[in-house]
């Protein structure tokens, strides 16, 4: 490790938040706080116990560095486990998205969120949206959000996770992330919530889901909500339109499927959030699962 590389790993050590310091072998139990930028928060925030998993912090090597990530897998398992990378809202991996993990580990998944943004900052230490997009987000780069996800898989294939069975799924920030993770050749199948599909080109973010339809290795099926007033109906039909006109020549492009609820906002599964609707929430989890199941993740 040269100088830089060994200053670059003390200071993501040095944003690593508290919850993060339990053994990803060792947990049994952990309190994640939950995005303060999100209030109001709902006192019925699904909460899924620890019984027969092994849940928390694991640090995995990206380069001749580190990142933090959540790890959730069931305890006292034979074989390898079908892997699935669950990528964060913009608010970073908060109580919210560890528990997706475990819920994950409890249907027999090696279930892994690493924290995409720990290089820019730690998106709980601001107050508002703006804050965290102009502190953190806009400091993270896809090149680097792909390659630290390529990372974790490099890791779960060294830790019972198999590599032949791989999906990916995310929340808004993450439902972006998703559709790009869909072009790379190790993912089998992602699941969208969400995410963002056309918006403005930046150096770190210099494509958006339409433009790598024609790219795309694994199907997507993207959960939407019909009332989201960030990702109009309109962006959809867009995605609609570069995937029917990849299809010909791209299977992957071919299968992509959406879901649009009706009368439904952004965030909708988002438990700990007003924005919660039980219905579409419940309804795009047994969608999820199926589809992974269906692409051959489990």
């Amino acid at each position: 490790m040269n100088k830089n590389d060994h200053q670059n790993s003390k200071d993501i050590q040095g944003r690593r938040r508290s919850f993060m310091k339990t053994s990803a072998l060792t947990a049994a139990g952990v309190g994640i706080g939950l995005a303060p930028a999100s209030q109001p928060v709902l006192a019925a925030a699904i909460q899924t116990d620890f019984s027969g998993l092994k849940a928390g912090e694991q640090m995995i090597p990206v380069g001749g560095s580190q990142i933090p990530a959540y790890v959730s897998r069931p305890d006292n398992t034979k074989g390898p486990l079908p892997v699935v990378i669950i990528a964060s809202e913009i608010f970073g991996v908060h109580e919210y998205i560890a528990d997706v993990t475990r819920r994950f580990a409890k249907l027999g998944y090696l279930a892994i969120a690493p924290e995409f943004f720990v290089r820019a900052g730690d998106p709980s230490q601001y107050g508002t949206i703006t804050e965290i997009l102009t502190n953190v987000v806009s400091k993270t780069p896809d090149t680097q959000v792909l390659g630290d996800l390529q990372a974790a898989l490099v890791w779960a294939g060294k830790n019972g996770g198999d590599l032949k069975r791989v999906g990916v799924t995310g929340f808004c920030w993450g439902g972006r992330i998703t559709w790009l993770s869909a072009t790379l050749p190790q993912v089998r199948a992602g699941v969208a919530w969400y995410g963002r599909l056309i918006g403005e080109k930046t150096v770190g973010n210099p494509r958006n889901p339409v433009d790598i339809a024609p790219d795309l290795k694994a199907p997507v099926l993207g959960l939407y909500g019909a009332a989201d007033t960030g990702i109009s109906l309109e962006s959809i039909s867009q995605m609609r339109e570069a995937l029917a006109k990849a299809a010909p020549t791209n299977a992957a492009a071919k299968a992509c499927q959406f879901e649009v609820y009706p009368d439904t906002p952004h965030a909708f599964h988002a438990d700990y959030r007003d924005s919660y609707r039980e219905g579409p929430a419940k309804d795009g989890w047994a969608k999820c699962l199926a589809w992974f199941k269906k692409n051959g993740v489990v």
